[in-house]
């Protein structure tokens, strides 16, 4: 069919080549979730506080984040980064590309989880915020106590779906060199000679993945729309 040579398609090839790539594709993605969303809470937390002292640097960080390439991004960070910086890190120097894409994902979602945290915090009426105040609640109570735990229910549908994102993004490592889920299918293809082969099932995995993680959390969207 097409000329596609469909053993190519085998659990040998998967497991030599593919699966210590997938697997860090999901570590970067976790981290890169993890470490987003609490860098993004504070930026957000920065710029809903009022004070310029801290709006102003938050914003700049956002909208500059926002305003350029993610694989511009990952390209600054990996070259322009000294090699001492990486020999800090236990085995850093083994890893560099895998450890400059995790910093520089977090950096980098960090700003696109503040807008998300932001608006869910927004989100949450006036009411509750003076009804907080008027209990004689810091900033900070208001916010752990009262504000985000509702906010961050709201918000869950859209980080999930940001974390989808984040997953398909994660291809874009292999520019640097990074071992990912992406790089494993090209180094298989390269090997057997088989690189149309290897694209194609590389584009079925990310896309029953993606499909796979978009249906649970349009279920999940749905319950949580239930309990409101």
């Amino acid at each position: 069919m097409l000329g596609l040579d469909l053993s190519f398609f085998n659990w040998e090839i998967i497991s030599k080549f593919v699966k210590n790539g997938f697997i860090f594709s999901v570590q970067l993605t976790v981290v890169a979730t993890l470490g987003g969303i609490l860098l993004g809470t504070l930026l957000a937390l920065m710029r809903l506080s009022g004070k310029k002292a801290l709006t102003i640097p938050a914003t700049i960080y956002v909208n500059g984040m926002r305003s350029v390439p993610l694989l511009m991004v990952i390209l600054w960070f990996f070259l322009l980064v000294p090699t001492s910086f990486y020999e800090l890190i236990p085995g850093g120097s083994n890893h560099r590309a895998e450890i400059s894409a995790m910093i520089t994902f977090v950096a980098f979602e960090a700003a696109y989880f503040s807008e998300i945290m932001r608006a869910g915090i927004q989100s949450i009426s006036r009411g509750q915020v003076n009804a907080g105040r008027a209990l004689g609640m810091t900033y900070a109570q208001n916010m752990r106590l009262v504000i985000l735990p509702q906010a961050f229910r709201n918000m869950v549908p859209v980080l999930l779906t940001q974390t989808i994102i984040l997953f398909q993004d994660t291809s874009l490592v292999y520019a640097i060199g990074a071992y990912d889920l992406l790089k494993g299918f090209t180094t298989a293809g390269k090997i057997y000679g088989r690189t149309e082969e290897a694209y194609l099932l590389a584009a079925v995995v990310y896309f029953v993945m993606c499909y796979g993680m978009s249906y649970l959390v349009k279920r999940l969207n749905t319950r949580i729309a239930i309990i409101r």
